[in-house]
């Protein structure tokens, strides 16, 4: 008799329609791995999802993104359920989906980010609270909604306070010029170093979820040195929250000819120059999984399929309770 999998997407958040794409794909690849799947699409309504996971399936693949899906909220619920399920615990959800909390954690555990402060919507919107160029990001979103780069010269504010929905914590960030990598972690290994290139502006939610908008290099054609550095920070990171399954942390490499004259020896905010102008931006506790997603990319460039990537998350499943 094969598992039952019980696959949570779409949720509340503003990533729903990732969410769906990214567990329908999942779901499809659990059945090719001979699994019975359940696909379950989340809602407001608690006492409709409880009764959605009765009988109790042997596992849920959480494949919600986003705020009460990623943030330690559904993992409580599956938790109080005593059903394990795939990716974080509720702590390391929890942490990781609050940004300014990773970064502190991370400088804790030697790993160098950007420094940053958090400040209200109401002091964004009344003008610069860092010099510019800086990075105005919801203090806990994903999938890069809300982010904006302030530039030199940029006549708009950095956000319209009227059309503000992201939460009243914002994290404004100093821009660090350069690559932008990525790096998967899968149980207790590094997968690789992918560069991202997105065809204009920056990596931003419609580059991420849209073809032809970016491309992925893997391995990132960089350095040895920053390779290893990436594949170890993202390691130390993901240990450092307790993450567990799948994590996956987003870096800036600035390789630019002033890159260390600039901020060697320096101390800002807790935070230093990186070592090689490599700097940690943050984790995502439950990566895409949908078919411009950078994790999958990883495994398989690893030689591991969509489908084993799936079933090995589904039999590394736990529940803390």
């Amino acid at each position: 008799m094969s598992r039952t999998v019980a696959v949570l997407l779409g949720g509340r958040s503003a990533e729903r329609e990732v969410s769906l794409v990214s567990g329908r794909a999942c779901a499809k690849a659990l059945r090719d791995a001979g699994y019975t799947v359940r696909e379950i699409d989340v809602g407001k309504d608690i006492t409709a999802l409880i009764k959605a996971l009765t009988p109790a399936p042997d596992v849920v693949f959480n494949a919600l993104h986003g705020r009460w899906g990623e943030d330690g909220c559904i993992q409580g619920l599956l938790e109080l359920l005593h059903i394990p399920y795939t990716h974080s615990g509720v702590a390391a959800s929890a942490l990781a989906m609050n940004k300014q909390m990773t970064k502190s954690i991370a400088s804790t555990a030697g790993v160098i980010s950007p420094e940053g402060i958090i400040v209200s919507p109401q002091d964004v919107a009344a003008g610069d609270v860092m010099e510019r160029p800086y990075v105005v990001k919801p203090a806990q979103e994903g999938s890069s909604i809300g982010v904006r780069i302030v530039h030199e010269g940029d006549n708009q504010p950095p956000i319209d306070l009227a059309t503000w929905k992201y939460g009243n914590e914002i994290l404004v960030e100093r821009f660090i010029p350069g690559r932008e990598l990525t790096v998967g972690v899968m149980g207790d290994e590094p997968l690789a170093v992918t560069e991202i290139r997105p065809s204009q502006g920056f990596y931003d939610y419609e580059a991420k979820y849209t073809g032809g908008r970016a491309d992925h290099i893997i391995p990132a054609p960089v350095p040895k040195a920053i390779t290893d550095a990436a594949l170890q920070a993202a390691l130390t990171v993901h240990r450092a929250l307790g993450c567990r399954g799948v994590s996956r942390s987003d870096f800036r490499y600035d390789d630019t000819k002033t890159a260390g004259k600039k901020t060697a020896g320096k101390k800002r905010a807790g935070n230093g120059a990186a070592k090689d102008g490599l700097y940690f931006l943050e984790v995502n506790t439950q990566p895409g999984m949908t078919p411009l997603s950078l994790v999958p990319e990883q495994a398989a460039h690893r030689g591991i399929s969509f489908t084993e990537l799936c079933a090995w998350m589904v039999e590394h499943a736990t529940c803390d309770s």
